[in-house]
């Protein structure tokens, strides 16, 4: 789209500077992101032996928030399981209290068929939504040694499909999927998980076809679907007596071009999910910590339960001055 028009003349186009307007309370916020009392809160601490359920059997001696707190500290501090028990420890330790703490195995078997209990952002009112894609890595054989020794590389990766607010760039929805699930085939699964209308919903050009819009129309009847068409696309069949939004699209492409189009329709909200991405692979990383595909996904919903909790800290407000 843009960075595909302007390709040519990249070099002469000065990079955009821009001014945070509110940046006294970003700064505090992003202090409070490394406080302990952030990730432990007084909820787990209240909360930390589960309730009695009256099932036959010896109860669990933690709750599922505990593991989650412990999770959440991990993924944050960037630590293996037997630090994270160290440093929840003399969290408990430091505050003075008589609470066990789960060794580093209860943690790692625990962590693996988690039910996330911290809710994801539940939207107020109709909302826009951007969906995309992006690659995390997974345990296996370097780049350099593929290189040096050759062989077939072990080395793959799981796809991270996220649905976001594009207002505040909140974390709507999430899926963590093998290499062989197509981008289309998420769509569904991202929109069930949020509660609540949309009124609009963004992706690239992987997301064109009919099967995206029926899907997006089964859920949302009266969202509009923004995705740019391919350059081979063409109008259906019904498109002069009953044309469909991406017929429409076609056209509106035909007679304005792409750079038109995007005007026209608002995708530019679209390029923020990629910031969300970046978010995602900084304070998190690019690969994933779990071995198997079902402690993967945990620690993907873990993740953005972390990072949606950074976020509802404080986020920045800035314009463009150059």
């Amino acid at each position: 789209m843009p960075y595909k028009h302007n390709d040519p003349r990249r070099h002469k186009i000065p990079k955009a500077k821009y001014q945070v307007l509110n940046w006294r309370e970003y700064d505090r916020a992003l202090q409070r992101r490394g406080s302990l009392t952030v990730w432990v809160t007084p909820e787990a601490l209240e909360a930390w032996a589960p309730a009695a359920t009256g099932q036959r059997g010896r109860p669990p001696a933690y709750s599922d928030i505990v593991i989650e707190t412990a999770a959440m500290l991990r993924l944050v501090m960037g630590q293996p399981w037997r630090q994270t028990e160290g440093l929840l420890r003399s969290i408990i330790e430091l505050l003075g209290l008589d609470l066990p703490v789960p060794d580093h195995t209860t943690l790692a078997r625990r962590s693996a068929r988690l039910p996330l209990t911290t809710a994801l952002t539940k939207p107020k009112g109709s909302l826009d939504v951007v969906i995309d894609s992006s690659g995390l890595k997974i345990f296996g054989v370097g780049e350099w040694r593929h290189e040096k020794h050759g062989g077939k590389p072990r080395r793959s990766w799981r796809r991270l499909h996220l649905a976001i607010d594009p207002d505040n760039g909140d974390i709507l929805a999430a899926e963590l999927t093998t290499t062989d699930e197509g981008d289309a085939s998420q769509v569904g699964p991202l929109l069930d998980q949020i509660d609540g209308p949309v009124s609009a919903v963004f992706a690239d050009g992987a997301y064109d076809g009919d099967p995206t819009y029926r899907t997006v129309i089964e859920r949302h009847p009266d969202a509009a679907v923004v995705i740019p068409p391919r350059s081979t696309a063409v109008r259906s069949d019904t498109a002069e007596t009953d044309p469909t939004q991406r017929d429409r699209h076609i056209q509106v492409l035909a007679e304005k071009g792409r750079m038109g189009w995007q005007a026209a329709t608002g995708y530019g909200k679209r390029a923020l999910v990629e910031t969300a991405f970046h978010r995602y692979k900084v304070l998190v990383g690019r690969s994933l910590r779990a071995r198997t595909l079902s402690a993967q996904r945990v620690e993907a919903r873990v993740a953005r339960a972390a990072i949606n909790r950074m976020t509802s800290l404080g986020m920045p407000a800035s314009r463009k001055v150059a």
